[in-house]
């Protein structure tokens, strides 16, 4: 196999927790050798990987040589070995390694003439698949092999050393490496050892803090490292991957020699250098010319013939590079595009953004110079026609620099910029949790042009957000932008951090429970919890908790999971007048006695909107109730004759409903004030983008005579220059924007001079008034369309209460048109005056209101409709508030026993038990003995019983699915089983699982409780023989479970064993709740698992039965979907 297969070879990282090192050397690399191995500790735990240049043709002596040397045990490399601590592992001559899922694999060497480089091979293997883990040591040797390696190691968050030139007999390799500032030590081979012996030490203090997280002192320093670096650099790493932060900062404990968390801390605060150290190692700057070249050829063949459409100096080409390092990305873009444009790139404008949050890579980006060692992906071709040499480096030429602009940005909190065609954020979003990576992507959305391209990394997908991206092509890396609405949703640090703080303290402060309350609680929540949703601030519903069919429903047309689409007709506007007062206020709102008209009844609803604090976005619970139903037939002839004679409640209904009108009418106050605050917060924003793009333009015309005075003496000020005109165009863009929202937001709006006369409209104004411009614009308003506007209070609003207030508002207008007929309209004013110049202009909103009157006027003939229907029901509701009453107090009733009665005297019963068999069981005969041990067994029953109920609600209320492997899922429910297997001794044999969307903890209790039924039910003297065996149910089979989904993908999973088996009758039984087919002193149990089981089936929408015959064996099977 070639070394180009190789480095194609898909690698997996391995899930070992002990140092890995590798050590390379090659010529003078046996005495180098010797010396390491004699001064290596024997019980070190960490494996030990050696990697020498060898003669092809000649079977090696190392393994033998190096034994004598030390105690740790030597072995010759054989293919696919697995790596264990406290081993020496040596590659066999003639052949390439490369590390895999913590096992080492083995590859022919290339053809004799081709370019061998085994160690930087195996260095980078070993940096992907053990991380930080990995460490890499360059011995004595000629040339460069090792450099790129140790690289790569560095990269990973691993680390490197690397033998002191002074006492390699060949210094050529540790030299090239130290050259390339690619080592964390520099040291004599003898001296290796102590110190990754420190290493290893500080790891292992590390992987036990993460398992400790939250408990302890050294956690808290972690967060203090995160809040430090977060107040000096502006960018906050709580929600990045912790495993890769906290490994990072590990890795610069083993640098400073500091083995405590909370010593590195207190060096931390004391010391800027290291605190600026660890920000760039956490930034990890991975990048090369043309990294993974197969994206650029994708580019190149369908990419670029698409953006590059309908381009020109009026529309330029615009790709951002967000994540761009030190700039070989944004480089390598440009000459992609270059390459493909030929000669006709002159005719094209091409702006290429590069950004990154690291200002020395975006330092040495805009220098654009670069070592020989960083051109290593490009080709001698590219490199003579694209850079020129300059000061024992290669600059890039300034017809690529001129391409690219670079700037110092966080996309994660930084406006975007806008109208990209192509947007490459790679190997940047596998650093983030699922939060920022669904804020990352909604922000590229927003930036795209409509169609416009997104290029991911080679670990990372559009999944957080994939209703905004689709994959394009056979590229599974390349997405193309969905026509769906997006938006830049602008973060807020200070709201994360007090979300992080907040929950810290929450955990801290919360008082210890017992575990009985804790029980009775979760039993209360679940069966007399009301029904709601949990929406998001689109009103988008997230979550479903319990049965809302009586208030919402699907809305016809395309599918949509808005609650204000799905509520039924009646609720929706209290139910938006709800949210909006909850969004508003921050504080809970209720809605009562709402009518809902349903087929045959009637009914009150009541709407409770409930803000969930605490929440890195806003979310809301909505809880819905019925305070009233009608009751049909005769019983309501005969309520309807006694309620008509109930003056007293038709007097108390009429108030109610004066109170719900008054009610009405201040909702709709606060919802119009609402809107009024927002069309003033966006004229204010459009003045001062106007004020600042001024101001701008300004600064730009002072750089450009600047630029032209110094332009013969110093190139750079002209690239500095164009960077800033090309920030004042996006300045231009960002105003634009904010106007073309003036221009077509949907209520009309005008612009009056002092005098009264029509400066300019928006285009709702010219729609919805049936006029044009040139019959508007430089007009007297009173004098529009026939002296329509001449109206007495309006003249008088404007002439007077502007004038001396400064605004009009709310005023109320009905006025009848030739084109739209009579409508009522509700006008606002606002004065704007010019510091520059005086002018005085007026800026007047109109809002139709027709509708909404209308809807009053309905709502008040309803009124009065709904009162006579009311009235009807006053006794029926009376009766049902006495039997809820009643029905409340049983409840609280129950819940009292179900906390105290029953829990709290089964714990004496088993306390005192205990005490009266352990004090005077030398006083106690035989039977008595006997009794006590059989009070203590049934309280422990007892317990198990009411213990398995409650895991029954736990287990079902865990209900987020996901990929999962089931391989994974059973391996972890074997090991639980380990100790009953070899007691067993039983068999267990297993063919391939799928992996299927599922909830994880469910799938781990349905695996348990049938591997535990199986070795549990096995024949006395007979070894249990356990096999589980998965197949892919055939379409047509599917169609033969009426309860399955004949259009979805079923496996079928079945755990067949040789026990008692079960006899035919009880086939059904065993899948309903407390049934037992064998007596307690001959198998344990409460009879609830295989109920769950069913349960955990059915939740998954599958399918679970038994196949068994007595005396022989039992299969059960279990069907489930793969989505």
């Amino acid at each position: 196999m070639s070394e180009f297969h190789i480095k194609d070879k898909n690698k997996e990282p391995s899930d070992n927790l002990f140092p890995v090192v590798g050590v390379g050397a090659s010529a003078g690399g046996l005495e180098a050798f010797k010396k390491l191995m004699k001064a290596l500790p024997e019980n070190a735990g960490a494996a030990y990987i050696l990697v020498q240049h060898l003669e092809p043709s000649h079977d090696s002596m190392l393994v033998e040589i190096l034994q004598k040397t030390t105690l740790i045990p030597v072995q010759e490399i054989t293919n696919n070995v697995r790596v264990e601590p406290n081993r020496v592992y040596v590659i066999p001559s003639n052949k390439l390694l490369m590390a895999n899922d913590g096992r080492l694999e083995l590859s022919p060497r290339g053809p004799k003439g081709e370019k061998n480089m085994p160690i930087d091979l195996f260095f980078t293997s070993l940096a992907e698949v053990h991380q930080s883990q990995a460490i890499g040591v360059v011995l004595s040797g000629t040339g460069a092999d090792g450099t790129l390696g140790l690289k790569s190691i560095k990269e990973h968050g691993g680390f490197t050393f690397a033998q002191e030139p002074q006492s390699a007999a060949f210094s050529g390799m540790p030299q090239s490496a130290i050259d390339a500032e690619v080592v964390d030590f520099i040291l004599k081979p003898e001296e290796i050892p102590l110190q990754l012996a420190r290493i290893s030490e500080i790891f292992r203090n590390g992987l036990e803090v993460e398992k400790e997280e939250g408990k302890s002192a050294r956690e808290e320093a972690f967060r203090q490292i995160i809040a430090l670096l977060r107040v000096r650099k502006g960018n906050d790493f709580t929600y990045y991957k912790q495993t890769t932060i906290r490994r990072r900062i590990i890795r610069r404990m083993g640098l400073n020699k500091i083995e405590n968390i909370t010593d590195y801390l207190t060096y931390f605060r004391e010391n800027i250098a290291e605190q600026d150290l660890l920000y760039q190692d956490l930034l990890i700057p991975v990048t090369d010319f043309f990294r993974d070249p197969k994206v650029f050829a994708a580019l190149y063949e369908s990419v670029f013939p698409n953006i590059l459409k309908d381009k020109d100096d009026a529309n330029p080409l615009r790709i951002w590079i967000a994540g761009c390092s030190t700039g070989e990305e944004p480089y390598s873009m440009a000459i992609c595009l270059s390459e493909y444009l030929g000669d006709k790139v002159a005719d094209y404008k091409i702006q290429i953004f590069a950004t990154d949050i690291s200002e020395k890579s975006i330092a040495k980006a805009r220098i654009g110079i670069y070592s020989k060692k960083e051109l290593g992906g490009l080709s001698a071709l590219r490199v003579e026609k694209y850079f020129t040499k300059v000061n024992g480096g290669y600059r890039v030429n300034k017809s690529i620099r001129d391409m690219c602009v670079f700037a110092c940005h966080n996309f994660l909190k930084d406006p975007p910029f806008a109208k990209m065609s192509l947007i490459s954020c790679r190997n940047v979003l596998i650093y983030m949790e699922t939060f920022l990576q669904k804020r990352a992507l909604t922000t590229f959305h927003y930036a795209l042009n409509e169609n416009g391209y997104l290029l991911l990394g080679n670990s990372e997908t559009t999944a957080p957000a994939a209703e905004l991206f689709a994959t394009y092509g056979k590229s599974e890396k390349i997405y193309t932008r969905k026509n769906v609405p997006g938006k830049f949703l602008h973060p807020s640090s200070n709201k994360t951090e007090n979300i992080s703080r907040d929950s810290v303290d929450t955990v801290k402060k919360e008082p210890g429970r017992d575990d009985f309350q804790r029980s009775a609680d979760e039993v209360i929540v679940q069966k007399f919890s009301p029904p709601g949703v949990v929406v998001n601030e689109e009103m988008d519903i997230v979550q479903f908790r319990g049965i809302t069919g009586a208030w919402l429903e699907p809305a016809p047309g395309k599918a949509s999971l808005n609650v204000l689409k799905m509520v039924k007709p009646g609720l929706a506007f209290e139910l938006r007048n709800a949210l909006h007062k909850a969004k508003t206020d921050k504080k809970p709102v209720v809605k009562k006695g709402i009518s809902l008209v349903a087929p045959e009844k009637q009914q009150l609803v009541t709407i409770e909107v409930i803000p969930l604090l605490n929440t890195i976005e806003p979310y809301y619970l909505v809880l819905f109730g019925d305070t009233m139903t009608n009751v049909p037939g005769e019983d309501l002839e005969r309520l309807t004759r006694e309620a008509l004679n109930k003056e007293l409640a038709e007097s108390e209904r009429n108030s109610q409903l004066e109170r719900e009108l008054a009610q009405l009418r201040e909702d709709i106050r606060s919802i119009t004030e609402d809107q009024e605050a927002v069309n003033e917060e966006l004229q204010s924003a459009n003045e001062e983008l106007l004020s600042g793009s001024e101001e701008l333009q300004s600064l730009n015309e002072e750089l450009e005579t600047s630029k032209e005075e110094i332009q013969s003496t110093n190139e750079e000020l002209t690239t500095l220059n164009q960077e800033l005109q090309d920030r004042n165009d996006q300045l231009n863009i960002a105003r634009l924007y904010a106007e073309s929202i003036i221009a077509t937001i949907r209520e009309p709006l005008i612009v009056l001079d002092k005098e009264m006369k029509v400066r300019t409209a928006n285009q709702s104004y010219y729609k919805k008034f049936k006029t044009t411009e040139g019959d508007t614009e430089g007009q007297s308003f009173y004098q529009l369309g026939n002296r329509l506007w001449d109206i007495p209070e309006l003249r008088s609003a404007l002439e007077n209460s502007l004038l001396t207030d400064g605004r009009i508002t709310d005023v109320e207008i009905k006025q009848r048109f030739e084109d739209i007929g009579e409508r009522i309209l509700l006008l606002n004013a606002c004065r704007i005056a010019r510091k520059d110049n005086g002018e005085l202009l007026v800026l007047l909103a109109f809002e139709d209101i027709t509708d909404t009157r209308n809807r009053e006027t309905d709502l008040v003939n309803f009124s009065r409709e709904l009162e006579s229907k009311v009235s009807e029901r006053t006794l029926s509701l009376k009766e049902a508030n006495t039997l809820l009453k009643q029905s409340n107090d049983s409840l609280e009733q129950y819940a009292t026993i179900a906390s105290h009665d029953l829990q709290e005297p089964l714990r004496k019963i088993r306390t005192f038990s205990a005490l009266l068999s352990e004090r005077f069981r030398k006083d106690i005969d035989g039977e008595a003995r006997e009794l006590i041990d059989k009070i203590g067994l049934a309280a422990k029953r007892m317990s198990e019983l009411i213990s398995d109920v409650l895991n029954i609600s736990k287990v079902l209320d865990a209900n987020v699915f996901e990929q999962v492997d089931l391989n994974v899922i059973l391996q972890n429910v074997k090991k639980d089983f380990d100790m009953l297997i070899a007691q067993k001794k039983a068999i267990i044999t297993q063919g391939e699982l799928p992996v299927i969307k599922a909830v994880p903890l469910q799938m781990n209790q349905l695996f348990y409780n049938l591997l535990g039924n199986a070795i549990k039910f096995s024949r006395p003297a007979v070894a249990p023989v356990i096999h589980i065996s998965c197949r892919m149910l055939p379409a047509g089979e599917v169609q033969t479970y009426p309860s399955l989904n004949s259009t979805s993908t079923y496996f079928e999973i079945i755990f067949s064993d040789n026990g008692i088996g079960i006899n035919e009758k009880f086939m059904e039984q065993i899948f309903l709740i407390f049934q037992r087919l064998n007596a307690r002193d001959r198998f344990e149990g409460t009879g609830i698992g295989l109920a769950l089981c069913k349960k955990i089936v059915l939740n998954h929408r599958g399918e679970i039965y038994v196949q068994s015959k007595e005396g022989v064996g039992t299969e059960f099977h279990v069907l489930l979907p793969r989505e």
